[in-house]
């Protein structure tokens, strides 16, 4: 074969790969000469610059440059610095392109190409802007959770919008004396918000007094609430007894199921509410008593007061701020910070390291607890003091809640059981590969996720990522 014949041969072998190269680079290439022509490029060009590939192959980028279809031309630069050089680009389109560009010299040191990699971060920055905002939804979650900690056992857990409503209204009612009528389903913490309310009332130096109208016979109820002298009644003491309204004195009187008062002992608390003073029974004389009242109930108050079940006097009296407590299965964002706080509190009462895996989180978040707070709470309780091992997977839980669960059901990434640190590093993980897969060096890394190099190489090494 003729010397001239191989070389050709040669040429347009080498020609052939080039163009295959260009063509099948996960990155859109360009190649210049030294002066800055195209020579090659590949068929993306259309949709990264609008121009095809027969429209730019033999122009200059200088003129492309102008026409702002490279703007700025990075392969210019290097044709002026001499050395290679990494920009982000802006399109046409409006798309954005971090864009390398590496020099080529001959033996004799002229610069006699150019290559240019362009990669489309539009996808990439978008990204980025959702991942910072997960990070700022992570970082309130997680001052929520702080504030929530900083609770005691016993404080209002408010995330949902509708409990954090009901956390401003009680900072309002706290600071004056109005009566105040809690109402909601059983088991939705109506004592805790009472508690809340007496904790952060200049009343918190008197006693919190609770009493349920719907736990004790109608025939000890009155003595309860009213106290009794001595020898009024047969089986009284000796000595008397104060009622509990006259332990609430300057405290907090906290009448839990209001709707089971009976309409007589009504007709004598709204006397007691008005004037501010009792009488024991037996007695003929007046205490006089200073108390903040708070009452709850489950039961429609206004349909008893049509039905004649309730007084309307006491009704108006007592519902002069009333707070209307949903259920839980309302506020589902409630469900996982309470089940933190819950969990945090049984492992310091009873010494423990309790921890609940993904799946068993999963199972609580998704069912419907007819039972409300009080349920979660005993079914937390119950796998916390009843599972020798320290990580409580979904077997532990009550059938009533396991049966209920599908792993198929997507949950909410704000609402699992992971801690800000480990959603962050997942996250982190999730960026770290994107960027190892559409990037050739930890320089680029570094350039695309707007770190340093050695932090990306630390990265690497952590996430265990080969590079």
């Amino acid at each position: 074969m003729h010397v001239y014949q191989q070389i050709e041969q040669e040429e347009s072998w080498l020609k052939q790969v080039l163009e295959g190269i260009v063509e099948t680079s996960r990155d859109h290439l360009i190649i210049t000469d030294g002066e800055g022509f195209i020579r090659l490029i590949g068929d993306s060009c259309e949709e990264m610059y609008g121009r095809s590939k027969e429209e730019l192959l033999g122009r200059n980028v200088i003129e492309l440059e102008e026409e702002k279809i490279f703007y700025p031309s990075v392969t210019h630069m290097v044709m002026q610095k001499r050395i290679p050089q990494t920009i982000l680009q802006e399109t046409r389109k409006g798309q954005q392109l971090m864009v390398s560009a590496y020099p080529i010299y001959s033996s004799e040191g002229k610069l006699i190409a150019v290559v240019n990699y362009s990669h489309d971060l539009t996808e990439i920055l978008e990204l980025k802007q959702r991942y910072e905002s997960m990070n700022q939804q992570l970082k309130q979650f997680e001052s929520e959770i702080v504030e929530l900690r900083e609770k005691s056992q016993d404080g209002v857990v408010a995330v949902s919008e509708a409990m954090l409503a009901i956390n401003r209204l009680i900072k309002k009612v706290s600071v004056v004396d109005s009566n105040v009528l809690i109402l909601g389903e059983s088991g939705v913490g109506k004592n805790v918000i009472a508690k809340d309310i007496h904790r952060n009332s200049r009343r918190s130096g008197g006693q919190f007094v609770e009493i349920n109208c719907g736990s004790i016979p109608e025939g000890l109820l009155e003595s309860e609430l009213f106290g009794y002298e001595a020898g009024s009644f047969t089986g009284a003491g000796k000595t008397g007894k104060q009622g509990i309204i006259e332990m609430a004195n300057e405290g907090t009187l906290f009448l839990d199921e209001l709707g089971e008062l009976p309409l007589t002992l009504q007709a004598k608390l709204l006397k007691v509410i008005q004037e501010k003073r009792l009488q024991r029974i037996g007695s003929t004389t007046y205490r006089e008593v200073d108390f903040r009242l708070i009452a709850a109930t489950n039961r429609n108050l206004e349909a008893m007061v049509k039905e004649g079940k309730f007084r309307q006097d006491l009704y108006f009296r007592l519902n002069v701020v009333p707070i209307q407590v949903p259920p839980l299965r309302e506020r589902p964002e409630d469900i996982a910070a309470l089940i933190r706080v819950v969990l945090r509190n049984l492992n310091e009462r009873y010494g423990l390291d309790k921890r609940l895996d993904g799946a068993t989180t999963a199972a609580l978040l998704q069912y419907d607890w007819p039972g409300n707070v009080r349920e979660l709470e005993n079914v937390l309780e119950r796998m916390v003091v009843t599972t020798d091992e320290d990580n409580i997977t979904i077997a532990h839980l009550p059938p009533e809640v396991r049966t209920g669960y599908s792993e198929q059901t997507e949950i909410d990434p704000m609402m699992t059981s992971f801690s800000l640190k480990e959603a962050l590093e997942q996250v982190e993980e999730k960026w770290m590969r994107y960027a190892e897969e559409r990037c050739r060096t930890t320089a680029e890394m570094a350039q695309m996720l707007g770190i340093s190099q050695p932090s990306v190489v630390r990265k690497l090494q952590k996430y265990q990522i080969r590079h």
